[in-house]
């Protein structure tokens, strides 16, 4: 079983998500991010035992935390990352770092 955190996103020339940045949780720390295509992260959550959360900072405690658990929707046009639809921008995927200036 996997916990995942995803931090941040990067996206096309239309604005879609392309891939994003995944953190593995481990017992005693959490790896540093890896840029993951949507393909793949797709793959890797639908593994029943994997779980993933959207990473946000916190500027109050200057520190991450958890936002919303992330999870695959298939619909007519593929597949597709989403968290619940809570109205807190800050915590759903769309919303995270763009880190579109690091390739």
């Amino acid at each position: 079983m996997a916990a995942i955190k995803i931090s941040g996103i990067w996206k096309d020339a239309d604005g879609l998500i392309t891939h994003y940045a995944l953190h593995i949780v481990n017992t005693s720390y959490t790896t540093r991010a890896v840029k993951k295509s949507k393909s793949d992260t797709i793959k890797l959550l639908e593994k029943s035992d994997n779980t993933a959360y959207t990473w946000i900072w916190n500027y109050d405690s200057s520190r991450f935390v958890d936002g919303q658990k992330v999870e695959v929707i298939n619909a007519l046009t593929g597949k597709y990352l989403t968290t619940d639809a809570d109205n807190k921008l800050k915590d759903n995927l769309e919303h995270l770092i763009d880190f579109d200036w690091i390739r």
